[in-house]
């Protein structure tokens, strides 16, 4: 029993820890910091939107009524856009924000998704010490590329850099919880296998999300660059954050 639970927290707090991956900034002066935000905003909209379209997605419409996939993944999208306009009444006067919207939609979007990893690393735990460890080696190396994303995402919309890392890092340990409940209030519903549809449906949702977040608000802020040169460097790091999470899903099956 304990030697499961022990598997599937150092797992889940491992996954947490990778959200740090940004800390490398701190060596970056401010200055050249800004020059790279607008390539991490580039690398994060095509990171997301392989994220959802290449992994998420995938997995919720094998798993889930045709019908009621598209159902989710559009009031995932719709929640998300409702959502902004609410932080965006309350947060922003006369159309000034300090911190945009869209940072606060990307956490709980992450959260919600790392919620799910946490949930799918303690059930594959529960059914196999080795799938555990497979589908945590997967969940790490999708996580690496978003996470880089998601920080650029929180320092661009206004976060310092300091605490766009504990931001990160709380919507990051999501994961844990999700791994706990997992294992000490779902165990009956991972050994019938009826968690799937449960887990999924959520994941279609959150892929709304994503795709709401890539769509809406970090690609319009890409069509604001004038420079030709920057404007097209930031098409071919979009395109890269795609590709790279299209060659992990070949990669990790």
């Amino acid at each position: 029993m304990y030697f499961t639970l022990t598997f599937i927290v150092v797992s889940t707090v491992i996954a947490s820890l990778v959200s740090l991956v940004g800390i490398f900034t701190l060596a970056f002066n401010r200055s050249f910091l800004d020059k790279i935000l607008f390539f991490l905003i580039a690398f994060a909209a095509g990171a997301l939107m392989g994220g959802a379209f290449f992994h998420i997605l995938p997995e919720s419409v094998e798993n889930l009524e045709p019908l009621s996939f598209s159902i989710l993944l559009v009031v995932g999208f719709a929640s998300f856009f409702l959502l902004e306009r609410v932080i965006y009444w309350r947060h922003c006067h006369e159309g000034v924000c300090d911190i945009h919207p869209f940072t606060y939609l990307n956490l709980i979007g992450d959260g919600i998704h790392n919620l799910i990893d946490g949930v799918l690393i303690a059930a594959s735990y529960m059914i196999n010490i080795n799938l555990g460890a497979v589908v945590t080696l997967a969940v790490l190396a999708h996580e690496i590329p978003q996470e880089i994303g998601d920080f650029g995402v929180l320092v661009y919309g206004g976060f310092g850099r300091v605490k766009a890392l504990g931001y990160n890092l709380l919507s990051a340990l999501t994961a844990i919880a999700g791994a706990l409940i997992t294992y000490f209030l779902l165990k009956d519903i991972v050994i019938t296998g009826d968690y799937t549809r449960i887990v999924y449906s959520v994941l279609a949702f959150a892929a709304g999300g994503f795709i709401y977040i890539a769509c809406s608000d970090l690609i319009p802020e890409l069509h604001k660059e004038p420079n030709l040169k920057r404007s097209l460097a930031s098409i071919a790091i979009f395109l890269i954050g795609i590709m790279l999470l299209l060659t992990l899903k070949y990669v990790l099956g």
